[in-house]
């Protein structure tokens, strides 16, 4: 029984790690883009800015996965390990971010909140995927 209560404090403690990272990463994205980035999907429904924060949301979950399955062995190593490149992600996405948005016309920024359905949308989602698996690989 103590080997089960064990496991569920290490689950509780990597499962607190990664909602902060994933609340670190809707904020990221809320500060890269105009406007609230919550009213924009859930009131306006903008597709645009759904696909830009699920694709920054699944690549943390990749980061913090991987982070999860290979790093230390020892609790406190693992935790501290899984944070750090996952907050390692998080600024390798906005850095991702702004190189497109400063080597691309136009304000990506702005072209993610339009309404309009926009091809940069896929290019950002994808930078952020590429991103995150780069980092998951570093990691295994």
């Amino acid at each position: 029984m103590n080997d089960i209560v064990h496991g569920l404090g290490v689950a509780a403690a990597y499962g607190a790690v990664g909602l902060v990272l994933l609340l670190l990463g809707v904020g990221l994205v809320d500060a890269l883009t105009p406007g609230k980035l919550g009213r924009q999907i859930w009131l306006e429904r903008n597709r645009n800015a759904a696909v830009v924060l699920s694709s920054a949301l699944i690549g943390i979950g990749g980061i913090v996965f991987t982070a999860i399955m290979y790093t230390y062995d020892e609790f406190g190593k693992g935790l501290a390990a899984t944070a750090l490149f996952g907050l390692l992600g998080l600024v390798l996405m906005a850095a991702a971010f702004w190189l497109v948005d400063l080597l691309t016309p136009g304000k990506l920024g702005e072209v993610l909140v339009d309404p309009e359905p926009h091809p940069a949308v896929w290019v950002t989602a994808a930078c952020n995927l590429s991103v995150a698996a780069i980092v998951a690989a570093s990691i295994a």
